[in-house]
């Protein structure tokens, strides 16, 4: 895990697989600081911060100088994963168009033409990037004609697909320390009111979904206990996230979700692509 310089409890080496870096090197982690959730920014500019596409998209900045940010914090370097749509070689540089699943961003890599040719042999033995595959990037953030794209200092194919899961869980962690604090303890036993005020607990909820689900598909079913069952944040879970831990493709977990969508049984949180369980 990376210290993205806030009071926390990850250690502050870099367990991605990324050492160092080219371009001039790696990525330094900021001090731990007061927390920006406090009004300070305690966020380290020059740290790596775990992204989904659409924060890079959305992210502020106020002049063609000025830092980007998001959720109020300046940030520099980013890492976020995502499905390699296309490729395109071209004699300095590669151009890899890179979907999460929240949006659509260019990743350019700069082709070193002084390479070692034993270390591009050694290179060469590694797996390779391919369009539809899965990718890990580590970059820069740039806009060049109101176009924004990510300068990749390293870019590498996922082996192991629980990475997808792990990255979007801690860009979520990241996004909502600063939006909303440090996490607090939550009272057990917490009940939910009706709209006349009275306290419907959690176990007549249970029972009601189980009767809509009576007449939903296997689909749905599954759909809905692996977002019923399945580690995650407040926000819910992404459709990728779904997908990965099901082993389905995210067409097949559209269409159970849509069922259970219909049926009030999980609705959407931060966008139409992440659902969480009406129970929970």
């Amino acid at each position: 895990m990376v210290d993205y310089g806030y009071n926390n409890q990850y250690s502050t080496s870099t367990s991605y697989g990324a050492n160092g870096a080219a371009d001039g090197g790696g990525f330094v982690a900021g001090e731990p600081q007061s927390s920006p959730a406090g009004g300070k920014g305690g966020y380290g500019k020059d740290t790596v911060r775990p992204v989904t596409i659409k924060q890079i998209l959305d992210a502020q900045q106020p002049h063609p100088d000025a830092d980007f940010r998001a959720d109020g914090e300046p940030f520099g370097q980013v890492t976020f994963i995502g499905q390699i749509r296309s490729i395109s070689t071209q004699p300095t540089n590669i151009t890899y168009k890179v979907d999460d699943g929240t949006g659509i961003v260019e990743v350019k890599q700069w082709i070193d033409s002084d390479a070692n040719p034993d270390k591009m042999d050694l290179e060469s033995s590694k797996p390779r990037l391919v369009e539809d595959g899965y990718c890990r990037v580590w970059g820069k953030l740039k806009a060049f004609n109101n176009k924004r794209h990510v300068g990749a200092h390293i870019i590498r194919p996922i082996t192991d697909y629980n990475e997808i899961n792990y990255h979007l869980l801690e860009a979520t962690a990241v996004h909502l320390f600063f939006t909303r604090g440090p996490p607090t303890a939550q009272a057990n036993g917490q009940k939910t009111g009706d709209t006349n005020g009275a306290a419907v607990s959690r176990q007549e909820f249970t029972s009601a979904t189980d009767g809509a689900l009576s007449n939903v598909s296997p689909l749905a079913r599954r759909v809905f206990n692996t977002l019923k069952n399945s580690a995650q944040s407040n926000e819910g879970l992404h459709v990728q996230m779904v997908a990965s831990q099901m082993g389905m493709p995210v067409s097949e977990v559209y269409k159970g979700a849509e069922e259970l969508l219909s049926l009030g049984i999980i609705f959407t949180t931060v966008d139409d692509n992440t659902w969480a369980v009406l129970e929970a």
